[in-house]
């Protein structure tokens, strides 16, 4: 795949995702340009100069809400990574409009004008919280892969637009993460924890980006890719930050798993194994050009769990990570 020649919309691209895919992409893949879209003019300042205004970015404001305004705002682009969202847990909960709104009225809203003006590709960032949802996030990004994947059907015998869907776990360091929540309980003291057996899997920015774009060169339309990453638990992640802290137990909170999964038993039966990945074929297909030469079955009784894993990742390797993290935000303060 050429990139070069390429424009590319990314909708939430001033979040922690869209800031590390465009210097990602600027720096290995350059690209003719990146249409950075979204609803908050204060960020999108501050990543303007913190790009140092490269020519190659636009900023373009907006809402996926907003039907007409993506229509103005996809218009000629190649392709859609679409990474807007709301995300917390509990801000769901207590807004189930607002969430609804976004992650789902909004991710059909880009299918359907990507589609509309014939884009090459559209790959939908998603989560771990869409398997076996048991909050409402969870649930409004299960709906979004399933219009994603689903609007496939729709392109016509005249479209070309390829849809799919990028699945993976926690992003180490992200905003909004448990590791800045340590860190920052760290300075008290005591860091609370809310069940001693939890375990999640974990992935940093440059994997996951790395990840979504060897994807967007591999789909044919309405996979679901999902990455072979490493699991840990939440205690040994919290000894590791602040050994000399009090750990407090709070309990669970609403809608918050033991346990991670990014594929269930019945995904595993239309999924493949390629290696570094796991491919989700979708069970009613409608539409030609989805027919994956490679890859091989998974047993049946497979579950891809943050619990049954069989990466672990070390205390050795997580601390590493934060380091480098630390070191690029200090490189960052001094810039």
């Amino acid at each position: 795949m050429n990139w070069s020649n390429k424009t590319i919309l990314l909708t939430g691209g001033t979040g922690s995702f869209g800031k590390a895919f465009t210097k990602f992409v600027l720096k290995k893949l350059k690209p003719k340009a990146i249409r950075i879209f979204s609803r908050d003019e204060l960020k999108q300042f501050e990543m303007r100069s913190e790009f140092n205004n490269n020519p190659t970015l636009r900023f373009l404001l907006g809402d996926v809400r907003d039907k007409a305004r993506l229509y103005r705002a996809i218009d000629g682009a190649d392709i859609v990574v679409h990474a807007a969202a709301l995300k917390q847990v509990p801000a769901a909960e207590y807004n189930p409009s607002e969430f609804i709104l976004t992650n789902i009225i909004g991710t059909q809203n880009v299918a359907d004008v990507s589609i509309d003006l014939n884009v090459d590709k559209v790959m939908m960032i998603s989560t771990d919280k869409a398997v076996n949802p048991v909050n409402l996030y969870g649930a409004t990004k299960l709906c979004a892969e399933k219009l994603v994947v689903q609007s496939n059907s729709y392109r016509g015998a005249n479209k070309k637009t390829k849809l799919s869907v990028s699945r993976y776990g926690n992003v180490v360091g992200s905003r909004g993460s448990v590791i800045p929540l340590i860190l920052q309980q760290k300075k008290t003291g005591e860091i609370s924890l809310t069940d001693e057996r939890m375990t999640r899997f974990w992935i940093t920015l440059e994997q996951a980006i790395d990840f979504v774009t060897r994807s967007m060169e591999d789909m044919q339309g309405g996979e679901i890719f999902v990455p072979k990453i490493p699991s840990m638990k939440i205690i040994d992640l919290v000894n590791a930050l602040g050994p000399e802290c009090k750990v407090k137990i709070i309990g669970t909170r609403p809608g918050e798993k033991i346990h991670e999964v990014l594929l269930n038993e019945e995904e595993v039966r239309s999924a493949l194994d390629v290696g570094d990945r796991y491919v989700v074929l979708p069970k009613h297909i409608s539409w030609e050009g989805l027919d994956w030469k490679k890859g091989k079955n998974l047993s049946e009784d497979f579950i891809y769990s943050s619990d049954k894993n069989d990466w672990w990742l070390t205390i050795k390797e997580l601390l590493k990570i934060v380091k480098g993290q630390e070191n690029d935000e200090e490189e960052k303060a001094g810039n």
